[in-house]
């Protein structure tokens, strides 16, 4: 994706991430994190507006962040204890927080917004090195499930309330595993648009690249909740182990 800016998806959402995710598992995710990380310091690749990072916090637990959009980061500070929260501004596949860590998090498909594979390959790496000896990495993403689109293009209904109506428009590029998406809410007479684009991979190959980076899969869950990843599971929660 040429110009790839990492803190465009942040801009164009941050005053509405909040609403959009609130149907997320947040507290189970916590408390595996907080299982996971054994009571050391967890790092937060695209922390965002504090989702994970801030109940974790609120458990005790030394957490610090990396996020590239200023306007997230505004929406963290502005919350009870985000202002405590050290945060490197940049791109996470890059970026490189102070000391070093317990546990490493990439949550809610975050590791597809980077454009390429070289990209992915590199967050791997940076987790990698931001890790104490037996640290972790622990990545949620959806699997691919290009049996889904029909002439490469998909239309799906995410959320339907009362008070807001959540669909996305995708378009496939299988050649380069790209997908370009528009979630399209609707809600109290507002019609939002909020673009972003994918980079997709397979479990398989994410596993290749944390081997590629000097870790090794520790755990594959279908969710949060630890259940078993099948061949039916439409996501996966993946820790891998330094």
């Amino acid at each position: 994706m040429p110009g790839f800016d990492a803190s465009a998806y942040g801009r164009r959402i941050a005053d509405v991430y909040d609403d959009v995710t609130a149907d997320l598992p947040t507290e189970l995710a916590v408390d595996r994190l907080n299982e996971l990380a054994e009571g050391g310091r967890v790092l937060e690749f695209g922390i965002g507006t504090g989702r994970l990072a801030l109940p974790l916090a609120a458990r005790g637990v030394p957490v610090a962040g990396v996020e590239a959009s200023a306007e997230m980061l505004e929406v963290l500070r502005a919350k009870p204890g985000g202002d405590r929260i050290p945060v490197t501004v940049g791109d996470f596949s890059t970026a490189r927080a102070d000391g070093a860590f317990s546990l490493v998090v990439l949550a809610f498909n975050t590791v597809f917004a980077l454009p390429s594979q070289d990209a992915q390959v590199a967050c791997f790496r940076n987790a990698a090195a931001h890790l104490r000896p037996g640290g972790r990495f622990v990545v949620e993403a959806w699997v691919p499930d290009l049996g889904a689109f029909h002439d490469r293009s998909a239309v799906r209904l995410l959320s339907l309330t009362e008070d807001r109506i959540m669909v996305e428009a995708a378009r496939l590029f299988p050649a380069d595993q790209t997908m370009r998406t528009t979630k399209i809410s609707l809600a109290s007479g507002e019609v939002r648009l909020l673009p972003a684009n994918h980079r997709y991979a397979w479990p398989a190959e994410l596993d290749l690249m944390a081997r590629m980076a000097g870790m090794e899969r520790e755990h594959r869950w279908s969710d949060w909740s630890g259940a078993a990843f099948t061949d039916d599971s439409p996501a996966h929660v993946s820790v891998y182990h330094l």
